[in-house]
């Protein structure tokens, strides 16, 4: 089994949720608090691809910067999108873990046994 990650926010009780649940699994996750190391653009979009997701569906649109940035226009291509994650990590929805070719948004936590 691949070592899975955790993009993992300590502020957020459904990520420290999910980190528990897999430790309490036997995984050893990598963790990566992405709000001070985030994925860059790059990586973002291959977490997209294991999740099967387009950029919008993985931002968090109750952020203030989300209106700020007016991330709801819907002539944004994904490249903008992606952009604004990579320059505002707290648009990620969380927590995010990858193992291997997957990866589960841990809402609820139990979603990423899936993959484990």
């Amino acid at each position: 089994m691949a070592r899975p990650t955790i993009y993992h926010n300590p502020r957020c009780s459904k990520s420290r949720a999910t980190l528990a649940l897999l430790e309490e699994h036997g995984a050893d996750p990598l963790i990566v608090d992405y709000l001070k190391a985030p994925p860059s653009a790059v990586e973002l979009q291959a977490i997209l691809k294991k999740l099967k997701m387009k950029p919008r569906d993985l931002m968090r649109k109750g952020e203030e910067v989300y209106k700020t940035l007016s991330l709801d226009n819907e002539k944004l291509t994904d490249e903008k999108l992606i952009r604004a994650m990579v320059d505002n990590p707290i648009l990620i929805e969380r927590p995010i873990v990858v193992s291997g070719t997957k990866a589960r948004i841990g809402r609820p936590p139990e979603s990423v046994l899936e993959i484990l």
